[in-house]
């Protein structure tokens, strides 16, 4: 049987993130997935995600950042609603930054992460799957699929939204459906997209046009209605482009699908405990968010941070690893940020759902008066951006 500190479930950002956070901690790490991340090619991948400065940090102190092949930055934001006077646009230069976040790929930053643990002594059994646990006194033993043995003081499920470790701990989970599918895919649009992130509001939902390191490349995510979604990602792709174009108001002229179309369903899920005994929940695992203000990966991100910063404190100052007093307030910290992000996402998308002319109004009159009333609104963005905030001391 291997004795460990901490196994980390979930070879996803979030979990090689902690992983190579605490590489050099001291701690006897293992990192256990099933799959590898995708291959890298020439072609962008269809998931990616916006990280905001604190991420960005929060990779760079890490090791990671540099060490991705292709990132594109984005210097400024316009959001608007169809059909309407709503209107808003920022640049990082109102924010005094030299950029607002970078669109990244999810499989290369899994494989930069990856690349960070290399010659660490981090051990990664990345084609293995969790058979059984159980739980003592000491610690929990886990069985995998290769019938290897791992005992550990800490287990973290950072195995995704439909955690397979949350489920098998019984943690009670709130969850409720947008009713809604983001669909993702890669296009190119006949207008350079000049580093500029763009969204629409629609009565249907919200689309997206997020810019890749090509001047004509975009990454798109476009909330739906399920059969709605459902119809765009199975019609021929020259009605697909059209559509696609009419909706964006052919802001980036005429569009061409460079990818598969992917449907990804849309749940609000919050986990009511992140710390159960000695397993902690770590991004989708422990909550989940609409993809409309693109904040989902930071927040995963940011307990990756937060929880590295926990345990190195932990171990500086000699107290224990599985210490129910210092993983509460970890749970405390992240737990808020959590609701408060549901919370915001919720109100958003209500507000924007309808077409009724009250709400068109008070939109149209929210988007002006943020349009002018800078100084009011910048707390708040620089929350977004992560700027500004309560920030793990790994992503200041």
């Amino acid at each position: 049987m291997k004795m460990l500190d901490l196994v980390i479930v979930g070879g996803g950002m979030v979990g090689l993130a902690l992983a190579s956070a605490l590489r050099d901690s001291g701690l006897r790490i293992a990192v256990v997935d099933k799959k590898l991340p995708d291959d890298i090619t020439a072609e962008p991948a269809t998931r990616v995600s916006a990280l905001n400065i604190a991420s960005e940090r929060f990779l760079s102190r890490i090791g990671a950042w540099p060490l991705l092949s292709r990132k594109q930055y984005f210097s400024g934001m316009a959001v608007w609603e169809k059909d309407s006077f709503a209107h808003f646009e920022v640049d990082a230069g109102q924010l005094q930054q030299p950029h607002l976040g970078h669109i990244v790929e999810n499989n290369l930053l899994q494989h930069a992460l990856l690349t960070t643990l290399q010659d660490s002594p981090v051990e990664l059994l990345l084609s293995a799957q969790i058979q059984s646990v159980s739980e003592n006194e000491q610690g929990v033993v886990l069985l995998l699929d290769n019938q290897q043995m791992l005992f550990t003081r800490l287990l973290i499920a950072a195995d995704g939204a439909n955690s397979l470790l949350r489920q098998q701990f019984r943690i009670p989970l709130a969850s409720w459906d947008y009713q809604q599918s983001a669909l993702v895919a890669t296009v190119r649009t006949a207008e350079p997209h000049l580093n500029v992130a763009r969204q629409v509001f629609t009565p249907q939902g919200p689309l997206a046009f997020l810019p890749l390191w090509q001047d004509n490349l975009c990454s798109i995510v476009w909330s739906l209605p399920a059969l709605q979604a459902e119809d765009l990602a199975s019609c021929p792709e020259a009605e697909f482009n059209h559509r696609l174009a009419a909706t964006f108001d052919v802001r980036l002229g005429l569009c061409e699908l460079m990818s598969k179309r992917v449907l990804c369903p849309l749940t609000a899920r919050y986990a009511r405990q992140l710390v159960q005994s000695r397993l902690i929940l770590l991004g989708d695992a422990a909550h989940t968010i609409h993809p409309l203000a693109g904040q989902g990966a930071n927040l995963g991100l940011m307990d990756a941070a937060a929880l590295a910063d926990t345990l190195m404190q932990t171990i500086t100052n000699g107290i224990p690893l599985d210490d129910t007093k210092t993983l509460r307030r970890y749970e405390r910290w992240r737990k808020a940020e959590a609701v408060q992000w549901l919370a915001t996402m919720e109100g958003f998308k209500q507000l924007f759902s309808g077409e009724h002319p009250l709400k068109k109004l008070v939109r149209g009159t929210g988007m002006r008066l943020a349009a002018h009333s800078m100084p009011l609104i910048k707390p708040l963005l620089g929350q977004a951006l992560g700027a500004d905030g309560e920030l793990p001391v790994s992503a200041r």
